[in-house]
Formats: structure tokens, sequence, C-alpha cells
């Protein structure tokens, strides 16, 4: 069998890297994994199994509940909805006991809703969960996902050598677009190779893609993923910008892990870190408090800030930080975090100290609540206080003069 290097060669149309046009800003939706798994008893719990029933309950919560009016589009599908072996032809099927009407049937449903649908595929062997893999049967498996209508795929990457990646996903990504369907790719590239890749090459391939392991539904999860983009360690952060995302993994509002303040935390860094707004959590009983965080419209409009770019974390100082993100007005938002664990932290900044710096001054507005906080010059000084395991998101739109 020729390698995928060679495949590639082999094939000088459609263009290599990824020709959607999508994900120009992060994708926003609600995919299975972290809180549905790998629950495949549509026997005995048909309303929390992988099967049509809870893909359709949150396509119908998703429109009712004003998540899609938020702008969340994708529903997603993970791991485990397939059957344990290909049809005659050697094409992916589900399993019919979960999936009776089949995937194109899913999908009508959700698209009848004016919203979009994905999948969940592995590059290896076997997925993740033990069902095939499309290693193999990359054009095969794209054609069968552009026939049933997906939207958004989801590639991930067990059972397979991390050292094929740099071939494995540009092949996917060249089969994705062969297939004329406009498909958000979203790649487990990164994941397996510590972090440690090519992220030039990831950004002409993939729309969004995995750095690190899942999320977990725990502060200490949350948290750790928010300190590793802090560090940027193999700088991943500048890769980012329209039509191609770092993804920290879902967002966990509204189940079982984090209190309010830790809520507003995973959801106001996802905005400045400019990172895909999937949710995995059960939309049909979903707490009101958790729900106006996810559809607070000014926390998503610095995450579906046109620039494109993802914020950085510019000062460390005992359990605070502080972040920032350039928006497209020429304004920033910026985040105080803190990491304590005790007692409210006490911060005073001086604007200029974050990277504001325009004698006009600024108009600046508190995030989550939407409260006006006044004029601020650059040698003005900011002070707040910020709860433990809390965040103060706030956001400065330049004064224009005329």
């Amino acid at each position: 069998m020729l390698s995928l290097k060679l495949l590639i060669l082999f094939f000088s149309t459609p263009s290599f890297g990824l020709d959607n046009g999508l994900g120009l800003t992060p994708p926003m939706g609600w995919l299975s994994w972290e809180r549905f798994r790998c629950n495949t008893d549509c026997l005995n719990d048909p309303d929390n199994c992988i099967g049509e029933k809870l893909f359709k309950d949150m396509a119908d919560r998703m429109v009712a509940d004003g998540f899609k009016d938020a702008g969340y589009e994708y529903i997603i599908i993970d791991d485990c909805w397939l059957n344990h072996t290909r049809d005659a032809n050697h094409r992916l099927q589900p399993n019919q006991n979960s999936f009776p009407n089949g995937i194109k049937a899913l999908a009508d449903y959700i698209h009848d809703k004016g919203l979009k649908f994905g999948i969940y595929e592995d590059f290896g062997t076997k997925t993740c969960g033990g069902y095939p893999g499309s290693e193999y049967y990359l054009q095969l498996d794209a054609q069968t996902f552009a026939d049933w209508g997906v939207d958004y795929l989801k590639l991930d990457g067990c059972y397979s050598n991390p050292n094929q990646y740099d071939d494995a996903y540009p092949a996917m990504s060249m089969w994705l677009n062969y297939t004329g369907r406009p498909m958000i790719f979203s790649c487990s590239w990164p994941a397996y190779q510590g972090g440690k890749s090519d992220y030039a090459k990831l950004s002409k391939y993939c729309n969004i893609w995995r750095n690190f392991g899942d999320i977990q539904d725990s502060w200490s999860s949350v948290s750790s993923i928010i300190n590793i983009y802090g560090k940027n360690e193999f700088h991943f952060a500048e890769a980012a910008g329209p039509g191609h995302f770092n993804d920290p993994d879902m967002i966990i509002l509204g189940n079982f892990g984090l209190s309010h303040d830790q809520e507003r935390v995973q959801m106001g860094m996802w905005a400045i870190m400019a990172s895909p707004l999937i949710m995995s959590n059960d939309l049909r009983a979903i707490r009101d408090s958790s729900k106006r965080l996810l559809t607070n419209k000014a926390v998503i409009s610095i995450n579906q800030d046109k620039l494109g770019k993802q914020g950085t974390r510019i000062i460390v100082k005992g359990n605070v930080q502080v972040w920032t993100k350039p928006l497209y007005d020429n304004g920033l938002a910026f985040a105080f975090l803190n990491f304590g664990n005790a007692v409210p932290s006490k911060l005073t900044i001086k604007i200029s100290d974050l990277g504001l710096k325009d004698t006009n001054g600024y108009l600046l507005n508190e995030v989550f609540e939407d409260i006006p906080l006044g004029k601020f010059s650059p040698t003005s000084t900011l002070t707040t206080r910020v709860n433990p395991s809390g965040i103060y998101l706030v956001r400065a739109t330049p004064i224009i003069k005329s």
C-alpha cells in the first residue's frame, strides 16, 4: 500500500490545504462526549445513550431554549455511534439499534431545525471506543460523511502512529475538500504528539485542533488547561486566527464539577482564548444560571470577535493572573483570574500596563453583568476584587473623537 505522503503527491486537485471557508470565528455547538461518554445501553437508558433520541433532544433544546439564537449551531456525535463492522461495501454504518433511521435521517432532522450536524471518527484502525477507524478508508469515509450531510468532522487519533500525522491529517483534509461539501475539520493531531507539533502546517489543514487530553468535569481540569494555555510552551497561540483555532476542549457548564464562579471562569477564559464553544452537558436539565452564562451575548461577542486573535497571559503574581485579547475595533478584552481558594484578591493595575495606550482613552465595561465602569486614560488605574477561583472580565472600547 502506498504511503500517505505518496498518495497525496498523486493528486494535483483539489488544493491540498483545507479550502472550506469555515471557522472564521470559533465554532459553537454541542457534543456528546464529556457528559454522555460511551453509553450504548439504549435498551435500559434510552434518554442518555448514544442514539438518535439524544441528538434529536439536544437539537430541540438548542432551538427552543435560545442557544441557537445565541450562536450555537453544531450538534455533534462523538464516539460509540458505530456498528462494530463496516457494511458489505466497506462503508461505515451506525449501530442499527441506536440509530434505527440511519445517520442521514438524523442529519436531515438537525438541518430542518436550522442547525448543522457533526460526527466523530478516528484516523487509526479503531476509534478510542474500539469501533472501525478510518485508516485505509479516508477517501471512502470522507465521501460517506458528505453523502450523509455532515457539516463537522472530529477526527481522533487512537490506535494509530502519531509519526504518520503530518501526512495523515493533510490527507483527510484533501479528501474532505474533494467531496465538495464544506465540513469543519477538527483534528487531534497535536494531542497525540504531546502538544509539540508544526502549528503553521496544522493551520493549513485543520479548522480547529485539540492540543492536549480530554477535559474532565472538575475545576482542577479546567484550571490546568488554562495554565497550559497561559504557559504557551509550544507557541501554539500564535497559530490561531480566522479559519484555524486551538481547541482546549468542551465547555462543561451545567454539569456537576464547577461552582458558579468556576463556570464564569471557563466561559470567560474560553472567550479570551478564542476557543471553540462546544458544550457537553444535558440541555434538558441545565441550571438557569449556567444557561445565562452560556448565552451571555457580551461574552460570546469577545469569543466571536472577527480579528480571531487568541488571548495571552501577560502577568502572573502569586495566585492572580492577567490575560489580554486584542479585538477588531482596536479595543481589548482583559481578564483578571484568582486561582486562590481562600478570600477575594484585590487587584490594582495601570491601564497602560494592559497595552491600552491610546491617549483618547477607553470606555470600560464589566462583561458578565454589563456594568459600565467609565472612561479611562492610559495613565488611569483600575482597582477591583476577584473571587477565589473567579474571574473579572472587562471589555475596553477606544473612544473615537471626531
